[in-house]
């Protein structure tokens, strides 16, 4: 009946099966109310920072609470879409608050006790919290590396102390067996299973990700280095980890142990097929001198911080993801792991402010920030006052507008609410979720968008399409068209505004529906002119 929830429990546990069942039935029940509370508290603004205090103080097991959320995302059918939604950020948010539990436990142990497999594990689960990742199956697949290499290292030294160990046992003394452990590993790693750098697609987010890397094959200089070592480490070989600018390598003693002196290692690049570098070569690889300081070997608190540095540095490239949700999380990270840079606190307040998400959270940081560094009080002041003002101003909202279509001043809209769109000029597929009569964007953006190029310019009707690249748009009434081959619409807060696909086109759920009442009716009459003669 539970598969999923078969790991919470023991076979020689005396379970009472009767109480077992109520617990998860009345968990089913509560995590179905929260859900459906969700939409009609949050429909027209972002999930605020307190949203989710209901969650955190639930009454009854959080597995059992999870459980059923996956139930409801799992739903078949194309119905269930705002429940699958808000079941989705619940579920996202209660992950990611156990997961930050455990990197803090993480970095609280001793380093000889934080492995850096477990710490980009943890990295990787944050950022994909509905991913089935654990360090158990991660570590059950590099496992299957270290056999496989331990076969290489067995028929062409079958009396190595690696061969026979299990991982972690024993520390190969000899640099000669160190070096037969580190060339079976690339014959392994590059030439069986083709691992590689990823040189196409660099700064694609799932080179970071350790699970991505093990499926994929194919990661950045840091990730690959992380598995690397791992492997190693396991076979006996210890290298370390070395913060080298522009390309994260790894070092292998060929001195005595411990030395500072940097020409006594050899320096392996992960990402270049394990090729073994001299100090020389690895300048040559960035192409220029470095100081001695970065051949120096790092903690794993400080391999983890440039592992969320990368993340960022992707999320504030990413421009189609308008949530920022990868810069979101590699802020949460990083600040779980230095909570009083000032810097990422300004970028994580400045960023909320700019999603018009969270404002109580913002004044919160904006405080913290002031306390930290007083310097800062320019910017925290400007911040401040404008934040103020947007809580001022959703104090005084008063209800949703609703907007008839048989009001006068609306007569030129022809589209409605869940019609699947196409965009004459852009050809793209997108769905309506509100409409204007007339076009409510500012002078400024009426200029950028050259809306006075069109034929009827800024007065007609505008639209509020989501877009399948996962963009929200706002589109000219005569920039669109029916879409003759109507399909769902892939984007993110689909959810959000439509409870169900019926194949043609989308249902709006009870808040938009509130908010644009006769345009139902109207959507269901087009589909039937339109698509009657038998094409869908």
């Amino acid at each position: 009946r539970w598969p999923s929830l078969l790991k919470y429990y023991s076979h020689t546990d005396g379970v009472s099966w009767l109480e077992e069942y109520k617990a998860r039935h009345n968990a089913g029940l509560e995590a179905q109310r929260i859900v459906a509370s969700f939409s009609k508290r949050f429909f027209s603004e972002h999930v605020p920072c307190d949203g989710f205090s209901d969650i955190e103080t639930l009454g009854c097991p959080s597995h059992f609470f999870e459980d059923e959320l996956m139930c409801i995302l799992n739903m078949e059918g194309r119905k269930g879409l705002t429940w699958k939604y808000y079941a989705k950020k619940i579920l996202y948010f209660l992950r990611q608050q156990n997961i930050l539990k455990n990197l803090k436990e993480y970095l609280q142990r001793p380093t000889d006790r934080q492995s850096f497999l477990e710490g980009a594990v943890l990295i990787d689960q944050y950022c994909n919290p509905l991913s089935d990742i654990c360090l158990k199956s991660v570590q059950a697949q590099v496992d299957d590396i270290t056999d496989k290499v331990r076969k290489v290292l067995r028929t062409k030294n079958p009396r190595h102390p690696s061969v026979a160990s299990k991982a972690g046992e024993i520390l190969v003394p000899e640099v000669e067996l160190q070096r037969q452990v580190l060339d079976a590993m690339n014959c392994v790693l590059y030439e069986q299973l083709k691992y590689k750098g990823n040189e196409l697609d660099y700064y694609n987010s799932l080179n970071s990700y350790i699970h991505q890397v093990l499926i994929r094959r194919t990661g950045i200089p840091i990730s690959l280095s992380v598995l690397y070592l791992t492997i190693a480490r396991q076979l006996g070989v210890k290298l370390e980890p070395v913060n080298f600018p522009s390309h994260f390598l790894l070092r292998w003693c060929q001195g005595k142990e411990g030395s500072t002196d940097i020409f006594d290692y050899t320096y392996i690049d992960a990402f270049g097929k394990g090729k073994q570098l001299t100090v020389k070569e690895c300048e040559y690889l960035i192409g220029h001198h470095v100081t001695e300081e970065f051949y120096g070997v790092v903690t794993s608190k400080e391999v983890l911080q440039r592992m969320v540095g990368n993340l960022l540095n992707l999320g504030k490239r990413e421009s189609t993801d308008q949530s920022y949700q990868l810069l979101r999380d590699s802020l949460d990270l990083y600040l779980a792991m230095y909570p009083d840079n000032v810097q990422h606190l300004m970028l994580q307040a400045r960023l909320y402010f700019h999603l018009g998400i969270w404002p109580e959270k913002v004044l919160d940081i904006l405080q913290h920030i002031q306390a930290l560094d007083p310097s800062q009080h320019g910017a925290v002041g400007y911040l401040v006052q404008h934040t103020l003002e947007h809580i001022e101003r959703r104090k005084e909202e008063v209800g949703p507008e609703v907007k008839h279509r048989s009001d006068e001043k609306h007569k030129e809209v022809c589209f409605s609410i869940g019609l699947i769109m196409k965009h004459k000029r852009y050809g793209y597929n997108c769905v309506i979720y509100g409409w204007d009569p007339a076009c409510m964007m500012g002078h400024e953006w009426i200029r950028n968008m050259n809306v006075h190029s069109l034929p009827h310019g800024p007065h007609q009707p505008f639209y509020n399409v989501l877009v399948e690249d996962g963009s929200c748009r706002y589109a000219a009434q005569e920039n669109l068209e029916y879409n003759s081959e109507p399909r769902e619409i892939p984007h993110p807060d689909i959810g959000r505004y439509f409870s169900e696909f019926t194949g043609i086109h989308y249902l709006a759920n009870t808040e938009l529906e509130i908010r644009y009442p006769e345009d139902l009716e109207l959507t269901r009459a087009t589909v039937e002119k339109i698509y009657s003669s038998g094409k869908e």
